[in-house]
């Protein structure tokens, strides 16, 4: 049996640069990582395509999913449904790629309740100075939505702590190694291992009733 991919749930604060890293990573190591595909009732917007930003379903479609258990988790934002397709992650998994889903807080420790082994990952700017320059720098926003986002990450901050790692978004390049390294570290954590273990145990065992 092949390598089993682990599931990586990444959230951050609005203008951790989050995006942006995760576009990297996918750039830079497009073997290893699969990035999860959210199902959304919200139409599609320009130059959005079916299954690549999304996967567009109906209300009534949608909901038929949340019945027969066919997301990991789901959620509702202003009238429309966003939701992670569990055959999606599961398919990938099972050939051996690295899973990131990325999604707010209250997404990420409901994946961690029904996938105890998911690995939680939170991105952060340097300083919370560096954060509110962010995303002035980023020209699109009024000063009230900049403000609410900073609101928003009073209250997210709060949950930092149920995540297994920081990664502090400084330098991009440095943030995607990191986020790499610690991904890939985990294969080799005693806990994902049981079957390699059992199994030496057992060859030790026999090779010790041989002597």
């Amino acid at each position: 049996m092949g390598k089993k991919g682990i599931l990586a749930v990444v959230s951050g604060f609005s203008g951790s640069g989050k995006g942006t890293l995760m576009k990297e990573l996918m750039s830079r190591y497009p073997q290893t990582y699969a990035l999860s595909v959210s199902a959304t009732t919200r139409s599609p917007r320009e130059g959005e395509e079916e299954g690549r930003e999304y996967f567009f379903k109906t209300k009534e479609d949608f909901e038929k999913m949340i019945a027969k258990d066919e997301l990991i988790e789901y959620a509702k934002y202003v009238e429309n449904y966003y939701g992670t397709p569990r055959a999606y992650v599961e398919k990938k998994l099972d050939e051996g790629m690295d899973v990131i889903l990325e999604i707010e807080i209250q997404g990420a420790l409901k994946v961690r309740e029904r996938f105890p082994d998911t690995l939680l990952l939170f991105v952060t700017p340097p300083t919370a100075e560096e954060l509110r320059a962010r995303l002035i720098g980023r020209g699109t926003e009024t000063m009230d939505v900049i403000k609410s986002r900073l609101d928003r990450a009073c209250e997210e901050a709060k949950g930092m702590g149920a995540y297994d790692y920081l990664i502090v978004n400084d330098d991009l390049n440095d943030c995607v190694e990191k986020m790499h390294a610690i991904i890939q570290g985990e294969h080799q954590r005693s806990s994902r291992n049981e079957e390699f273990m059992r199994k030496i145990k057992e060859d030790l065992n026999s090779l010790k009733g041989e002597d």
